[in-house]
């Protein structure tokens, strides 16, 4: 289960870290993307992850319009889904490799999703523009 609260200031939510582990969540820092705050439950079983970004960071688009693409097109969805069933039984202890496994496909995605978002946010943004004009 994928997470992602947005807050005004990023840096204030390192002083949760205490309280996150209490629940049951490690916190990761950034985990190599920068301006995030990363908090994974289930050690090697990886249940939850919390992805916590600043308001104005292009992190909260990106997994947005992912998010959306996957839910509108679900034969991407289905091969997502099991390229990362397939890279998970593969690479069970191997996060690194479980990652780069479906990085390629995952970027495919992105790159498609992003381009929607951004289309249809423009569109909504024009018929607002007319209606309040």
């Amino acid at each position: 289960m994928d997470i992602m609260p947005v807050v005004r200031d990023i840096n204030r939510i390192d002083e949760f870290n205490t309280a996150m582990f209490t629940i049951g969540y490690e916190s990761k820092g950034e985990n190599g993307i920068f301006g995030r705050r990363y908090f994974q439950k289930g050690e090697d079983n990886r249940t939850h992850h919390v992805h916590i970004y600043e308001l104005e960071n292009p992190g909260v688009e990106r997994h947005l319009a992912f998010r959306d693409y996957l839910r509108v097109h679900p034969d991407g969805a289905k091969k997502y889904g099991d390229l990362k069933e397939e890279l998970s039984q593969r690479f069970p202890y191997e996060i690194e490799s479980y990652i780069s496994g479906k990085d390629q496909l995952a970027l495919e995605i992105e790159r498609k999703a992003v381009a929607r978002y951004r289309s249809l946010s423009a569109y909504i943004n024009s018929l607002m523009g007319a209606i309040f004009q």
